[in-house]
């Protein structure tokens, strides 16, 4: 797992240590997925408020909705899918490994299989969920942000096979997670929201008038996440 929090020097004020830290968090962050304070490469991005998903051709995107809240996504590709959401952490602490932990005992209590190794993005979690009676495999990826953390979940073809898997790994590794300053619980979802022209079309359709369909994305299956 790459080292995304700076260490606090002794001789600086807490404002200066800040500076640094920030800088440090930059600089040792070779790839995605990104934070909106910080360079990354330029591609087609979906703005979804709090987070901007990389869209392609050939994409599906449905969006996971608690009660009228958006609070994550699903791209379809194929017969793969990779579901993400992003969530608040502690400013000087990753929540990862005690998220995998909460994860792995959610899905043995369910009567699954988990178990940790090594992936494109540090240590993952490979499981297998029961679901209908029959165990499906399910890859739980976790990346520690500044001050946020995303979990992405890659289901289907792509979490046995590695061709299937690369392109739903690029995908993760193109997201910017848009944290925002307001004071946020660990663990909170961080809301997403529609973009402006899909919003628009969507209120106008709802008022009855005759435009276009311009939603690109579809609300998605209610998806059972283990917690």
């Amino acid at each position: 797992m790459r080292k995304v929090f700076g260490r606090r020097r002794r001789e600086e004020s807490p404002a200066v240590a800040e500076e640094v830290e920030q800088v440090e968090q930059v600089q040792t962050r070779e790839s995605g997925p990104w934070d909106s304070g910080e360079p990354c490469p330029e591609r087609e991005r979906v703005d979804l408020g709090g987070m901007r998903l990389p869209v392609d051709p050939g994409f599906e995107v449905q969006l996971n909705l608690a009660g009228d809240h958006i609070v994550g996504a699903v791209i379809m590709v194929g017969e793969s899918a990779l579901q993400v959401h992003a969530f608040a952490a502690p400013k000087r602490n990753g929540i990862w490994d005690e998220v995998r932990d909460e994860l792995a005992e959610g899905v043995k209590g369910a009567g699954g299989t988990a178990e940790e190794r090594e992936g494109p993005f540090g240590v993952e979690l490979a499981a297998q969920v029961p679901a209908d009676g029959v165990a499906q495999p399910v890859r739980y990826i976790g990346v520690d942000g500044p001050r946020w953390f995303l979990r992405a979940v890659i289901s289907g073809r792509a979490a046995l096979d590695a061709e299937a898997a690369a392109t739903l790994e690029g995908v993760i590794r193109d997201i910017v997670v848009v944290r925002g300053d307001e004071p946020m619980a660990p663990k909170e979802a961080i809301e997403l929201r529609l973009p402006p022209e899909a919003r628009q079309a969507m209120e106008q359709q709802a008022a009855g008038g005759d435009v276009p369909d311009l939603n690109p994305f579809k609300r998605g299956p209610e998806i059972a996440e283990l917690r």
